[in-house]
């Protein structure tokens, strides 16, 4: 049979044209879907920046209804909904995109993130720790274990915690050994009433993890003082003075009990005024009254000790507390004074006025505020010094300094 070449000649024209149209209707639908979905994204876009959200969600959602398959689309909408507080959506909308077969390795890692983010921004830390979990060995291992870090600090989970942080450590993911030390005081502090032994093991373990971490040292002291070792108490807050001097006033007067306890007042009081000399503080003030006002000394003795001691820190630093501090010590001597020379209440010479109990609490009130701690972080304030912030949630963030002495 011969092969008929009228039939190539007539086929070859004929194939050219069927391709042909072929690529025009495919580049017609292309163009036609260009016209459609990178309009609504463009759209939302530009309501995001306009900060219209509303009509971003609209838009994206448009956009996603005309191109399902478009990922981008999927994470935009989702990260909408979260940071309007819309979680259940949000939670769908990353749920939907983990459930799609054809969604590459890196982006089903980034919708398993965000769905995390979802669970723990709606407070669902359960879920939220079950989501992060599954992150291990993905590009957002470490965000997802600084994620289940906080979980467990939120829910005092404290051995979760450590165990999270010396991975992070032996990844090099960071430096947590002042953390870890944080959660052995944490158990120590929960144990310290039923098992006083273990918690100070605990707390000398807190001390080998971090040695210049000055918690452990003050929370040991307290433990140490309530078992009536102040003695150990005496030789804790002396190492801590020598290792962490710039938070000594959080233990000073604990310091100053101690020594009362152990005749020490002597050498404690050189130590506590060679710190004040270096930083002038008012814990620091009150644990050196505290060493005069031992029961040793004469009242009168002991109030022109204690006004000394005022009139010092006051040439060094200004400060109302001190000064309160300094009236009220000054009309209890004139008091003491005017006591001593046995004068009739008829003679004509009458007794000095006591400083008048009013004014005195009007100094209290003004001087409230200046005696507080507060947050680096966040301005958080409180009357007690706090190593984990209850605003922000930062630790270390308080400086040992009252607010009148920042």
């Amino acid at each position: 049979m011969e092969f008929d070449l009228s039939w190539l000649l007539l086929g070859l024209p004929l194939a050219f044209v069927l391709g042909w149209g072929a690529s025009r209707f495919d580049l017609r639908q292309l163009r036609l879907e260009n016209k459609q979905a990178p309009k609504s994204y463009f759209k939302g876009l530009n309501y995001l920046l306009n900060e219209q959200q509303d009509q971003a969600i609209d838009a994206f959602i448009e956009a996603v209804q005309n191109d399902p398959d478009t990922s981008e689309l999927h994470f935009a909408l989702g990260n909408l909904f979260r940071r309007r507080g819309e979680f259940e959506r949000a939670v769908r909308v990353h749920e939907h995109l983990l459930s799609r077969a054809d969604l590459t390795p890196t982006d089903r890692d980034r919708a398993q993130h965000a769905l995390a983010l979802d669970f723990l921004k709606a407070g669902l830390l359960d879920r939220a720790e079950t989501a992060l979990k599954k992150l291990e060995g993905t590009t957002f291992e470490s965000t997802s274990r600084l994620a289940l870090l906080a979980i467990y600090e939120r829910s005092r989970d404290w051995p979760q915690a450590a165990e999270i942080a010396q991975r992070m450590t032996q990844a090099q993911q960071g430096q947590f050994a002042n953390r870890e030390a944080h959660y052995l005081c944490e158990q120590a502090l929960q144990e310290a009433h039923t098992k006083p032994e273990l918690a100070l093991e605990r707390l000398d373990q807190a001390i080998q993890t971090a040695p210049e971490a000055p918690r452990a040292y003050l929370e040991k002291a307290k433990l140490l003082a309530t078992l009536q070792q102040f003695q150990a108490v005496d030789a804790c807050l002396t190492l801590l003075s020598q290792r962490c001097p710039g938070h000594i006033p959080l233990g000073a007067l604990l310091w100053a009990q101690a020594a009362n306890k152990t005749q020490q007042q002597a050498r404690v009081d050189l130590m506590l005024q060679k710190l004040d000399a270096d930083r002038p503080s008012l814990d620091l003030l009150e644990a050196r009254i505290g060493l005069i006002d031992n029961g040793q000394n004469a009242p009168s003795d002991a109030l022109q000790k204690t006004l000394a001691l005022y009139e010092s820190h006051l040439e060094k630093e200004p400060s109302l507390v001190a000064a309160s501090g300094w009236l009220q010590a000054q009309a209890q001597a004139q008091v003491q004074a005017h006591a001593t020379t046995q004068l009739s209440l008829t003679s004509s010479e009458s007794p000095p006025t006591a400083w008048p109990k009013t004014l005195q609490r009007a100094l209290d009130r003004a001087t409230l505020p200046l005696s507080r701690y507060r947050c680096a972080a966040c301005g958080f304030e409180a009357k007690t010094y706090f190593w984990h912030c209850p605003g922000c949630q930062s630790w270390d963030s308080f400086p040992p300094q009252r607010i009148e002495e920042l």
